[in-house]
């Protein structure tokens, strides 16, 4: 098999930005134009969504301070994934990253379905989050409508990620920044007025209390973790973007090993963290948690001053963390898929600017119909886009697991000296993660409900993407054996 095409061209050795221009027109490729704080931010932010501030709330009613086990299980699921990931990036950083993975190591019709279907999760996104962030916008200023806001937005972002690169990157590490800002001083004050350690905390300070005095630790049963796992297991999705954003950068390895060793510490502070405060701080049964959100009803808990004005400013700050990524992370996929011969050749060509314009604006396009639908036909046509969507994370995850397994001898035959981070325990630690996720896959439909329909369309939809990409690859070796 041929070696994955490089996707990035450095900056030309002579500083003059015309000739990097050129030679990224020339060699198709992107620039690398990421900087080492960028790189840093969006590992860290990145695994910081939306969901964690917003969704929160429901896991914990559902499993009550057992929601911490059903955290710290998905959280293992992704240090392994991105473990995984990790290895492969490190030995040879792409844009396509996972996608071209397997096209290397599963075959053709791998790296089209999963690519495809990642895209297709992304720009879904894209649809939740302007809609999530015009909801806030409109609430402050009544007298813009939500469309309008959602309108605003998308075209605000499409245009910073048309700018460069570096613009992206810009964008991310002051979005990415104040989700990061806003945990880590959630978690040092909410951890002080635990233990009664707050000066003017307006909290009873009952210590760990909490954890077993309303029902015990597992107040609906020891089923409830896996519901709470179902719960939360989408709000860790985004993990995996550091890996496309490396390969933007001037130093790809350096950055995919610092963000996968930085993963487990990043889970544990801000995921874990962050939700021992709240179960610590308040009753897990507290109406409160429900109705206003369960970091509202801490900082409430506290005495904080406009807590929920406070924190509609971070959710909004996320939303935008994650409609920026969402957007650069679609177009990079369409950009190396483009590159493979997988979707339009017009995708794969970048501007001056090293910027693949053909693929944000094909990206974005399929974005703004999307809102269109959540505002004509949010019950219909946008609920089965989302549902159709909704378990593609765990397919990413599967995808990358069955792909290090086969990746992990090519790079050692190959390139050995290129496997500089590596699997644990491989292949047994691989093999309990593909364990986990079927665990999880199966659990959903057995679950019922949203769950179900999640999967079956979700499966219904891969299959179909799988039929093209099966139907492309045998044309292909029929037009070569002629």
């Amino acid at each position: 098999m041929s070696a994955i095409p490089p996707t990035v061209t450095k900056a030309s050795t002579s500083g003059d930005p015309a000739d990097a221009a050129t030679s990224a027109q020339n060699g198709g490729g992107l620039q690398a134009g990421l900087k080492n704080r960028h790189l840093s931010m969006i590992a860290i932010g990145g695994v910081i969504g939306a969901g964690l501030f917003v969704g929160s709330g429901s896991g914990i009613a559902a499993a009550g301070p057992g929601i911490l086990v059903s955290y710290a299980l998905v959280g293992v699921l992704v240090v392994l994934v991105m473990r995984m990931l990790g290895e492969m990036a490190a030995a040879n950083p792409t844009s396509g990253s996972f996608s071209a993975y397997a096209d290397r190591g599963l075959g053709r019709w791998a790296g089209f379905t999963i690519g495809w279907l990642y895209w297709f999760f992304w720009v879904v996104v894209l649809a939740v989050e302007a809609t999530a962030g015009a909801s806030i916008l409109n609430s402050w200023i009544p007298d813009v409508p939500k469309w309008a806001w959602a309108l605003l937005v998308m075209v605000v972002l499409t245009a910073t990620n048309l700018a460069s690169v570096s613009s992206y990157g810009e964008f991310e590490f002051w979005f990415a920044g104040i989700k990061v800002v806003a945990i880590a001083a959630f978690v040092v004050i909410g951890g002080l007025a635990v233990f009664g350690l707050l000066p003017g905390s307006d909290n009873e300070a009952a210590g760990l209390a909490h954890l077993t005095d309303h029902g015990g630790f597992l107040p609906n049963g020891a089923g409830a973790i896996l519901t709470g796992v179902l719960m939360v297991v989408f709000s860790f999705m985004g993990s995996e973007i550091v890996t496309l954003a490396a390969g933007e950068s001037e130093n790809p390895q350096r950055a995919v090993r610092q963000a996968t060793n930085s993963v487990i510490w990043r889970v544990a502070v801000f995921y874990l963290g962050s939700i021992f405060v709240v179960v610590t701080l308040l009753p897990w049964d507290s109406k409160a948690i429900l109705k206003d959100g369960s970091y509202v009803a801490a900082l409430d808990s506290i005495g904080i001053p406009h807590a929920g004005q406070v924190m509609n400013v971070i959710v909004l700050a996320a939303v935008l963390s994650c409609l920026n990524s969402g957007l650069y992370t679609a177009s990079r996929m369409a950009f190396s898929l483009g590159q493979r011969g997988d979707a339009p050749a017009a995708f794969a060509r970048v501007n001056k600017r090293g910027v693949p314009k053909a693929a944000i604006l094909g990206s974005v396009v399929f974005g703004f119909l999307s809102v269109f639908f959540n505002y004509m036909w949010p019950d219909t046509v946008f609920k089965f886009l989302l549902n159709s969507s909704g378990a593609v994370a765990l397919f990413v995850w599967l995808v990358i697991c069955f792909t290090q397994l086969r990746m992990r001898g090519i790079i050692l035959r190959e390139t050995p000296e290129k496997l500089t981070v590596r699997m644990w325990l491989f292949p047994y630690l691989t093999w309990a993660t593909i364990g986990m996720i079927l665990f999880v896959l199966g659990y959903m439909v057995y679950d019922g409900g949203d769950n179900r329909q999640q999967v079956l369309l979700s499966v219904l939809v891969a299959v179909f993407v799988l039929a093209i990409g099966l139907v492309r690859e045998r044309r292909r070796r029929g037009v070569a054996a002629k």
